[in-house]
């Protein structure tokens, strides 16, 4: 499991509320459909105290040129600047809202979030099994180094881990009859952090618990009541050692203790992209506005600032080999150390060549992909990750607008637009 203020990135102001919308009704997407499906359900999320007109985006699509490589196995296209012609394109059923944790692969295929929930072949794109149940719309594909954890698809209370290779059920937990809808939300070596609503005698619920479950056994670990007022929906949350980090539509950003469940602190943020951030060590980075602030894990203190110039806004982070890549509304790339803020690169590229700003990413080789927004003058954008020079974009010319999704096994590149899912070469 990507936000926007876009009015100084070129685009219209209609263009610009456009994609803003659109990433609010994906982020409530799940939500919704979850809502439709059980009565009476009222979201939370914790501590809700206050505490471009585009053209052809740098290739024919993929499917009319012949894919390149460095010398060094990278791939650069054809040469010339467009995007290597896929290994392999398949339909899928995926029903995605734009969350970066709807597409993965591991175990030799790739999932993609959907009804029937169907893993492909990494290598020839064939169909390797399927759960006629599915994803449940607009919960994350949750995945941990050997099982993928899902909200199961009968809404039963159950959480369920399957062999991403082979698709078999390997693990199973129930968080209790008295909560509805428990969602994964994040993993670790030990423990799965679920969100889910506490039922009232009516039926109805107004809070929400968050729990560990024991990642061997499926026993419950602890579990700690939200604050009336919070929201289940709009949550990302990743775990770094002893700390599980999280964000809302509340703009909260909170940390808790993963042995306890306790609250190590919380922050009331301004602009977060939201609800997107990224950690390192012992940092959480989230974007701000037109600042980019790192906090101790252990304390919430301010480590460092990053401001962008010209009241660009920052957009969502990664972390990737040890360093921080972040675009901002501007268009400009950035390379920054996570420990210390201090920037590696900047560039230009994106603004010079007219292209969306990434929103996902992920790194194969000396390359750099991500995975835009919107599709006009989007799609995939590969770049050097040593300077952020763009080498291609591959765009399948659908004109779908569904936001597109990128994930890699380093040897090859998945990119899922809408119903189409597409493996390029690395």
């Amino acid at each position: 499991m990507t936000m926007r203020d876009v009015t100084s990135d070129g685009r219209t102001p209609e263009e610009s509320g456009f994609s803003s919308r659109r990433r609010v009704l994906r982020l409530a997407g799940g939500g919704l459909a979850l809502a439709a499906l059980t009565a009476g359900t009222v979201g939370c999320d914790e501590d809700a105290v206050d505490v471009e007109e585009p053209g052809n985006a740098g290739g024919d699509g993929g499917k009319e040129t012949g894919a390149g490589t460095d010398g060094n196995g990278n791939a650069n296209g054809n040469g010339k600047g467009q995007a290597p012609e896929p290994l392999w394109t398949k339909p899928t059923s995926a029903e995605t809202y734009g969350d970066n944790d709807e597409l993965v692969a591991a175990g030799g295929v790739v999932i993609a979030s959907g009804s029937p929930l169907a893993a492909l072949d990494a290598a020839t794109g064939e169909q390797k099994w399927s759960l006629p149940g599915g994803a449940v719309p607009g919960a994350p594909l949750l995945l941990s180094e050997d099982t993928l954890y899902l909200a199961s698809s009968e809404y039963d209370g159950s959480v369920i881990g399957y062999d991403p290779a082979s698709g078999k059920e390997t693990w199973r937990s129930r968080l209790g009859k008295e909560y509805r809808q428990p969602r994964p939300i994040a993993v670790d070596g030990e423990q799965v952090y679920v969100i889910a609503e506490i039922l009232e005698d009516d039926g109805s619920s107004k809070t929400n618990v968050i729990a560990a479950l024991n990642s061997t056994t499926g026993r419950v670990a602890w579990k700690e009541q939200r604050d009336v007022g919070t929201e289940q929906n709009g949550i990302h949350a990743a775990v770094q050692g002893r700390h599980l980090v999280y964000t809302d539509f509340k703009k909260n950003l909170t940390v808790r203790d993963t042995a306890s469940g306790g609250q190590v602190w919380t922050h009331k943020t301004t602009k977060t992209n939201y609800g997107f951030f990224t950690v390192h060590q012992n940092l959480v980075i989230v974007p701000q506005g037109n600042a980019l602030q790192a906090f101790n894990l252990a304390d919430g203190k301010e480590k460092w600032t990053l401001e962008a110039s010209d009241g660009a806004l920052f957009r969502e982070p990664a972390v990737l080999e040890d360093v921080l890549y972040v675009a901002d509304s501007a268009r400009a790339m950035r390379a920054v150390d996570p420990r210390t803020g201090k920037q590696l690169w900047k560039s230009e590229a994106l603004a010079d060549a007219g292209l969306q700003v990434p929103r996902q990413y992920v790194k194969a080789g000396d390359t750099l992909y991500g995975a835009t927004d919107l599709d006009k003058q989007g799609g995939i954008i590969a770049m050097d990750a040593g300077t952020g020079a763009v080498r291609w974009t591959f765009n399948d010319k659908t004109g779908d607008y569904h936001a597109w999704l990128v994930a890699t096994d380093g040897k090859r590149v998945f990119a899922l637009h809408g119903k189409e899912l597409h493996a390029l070469p690395v």
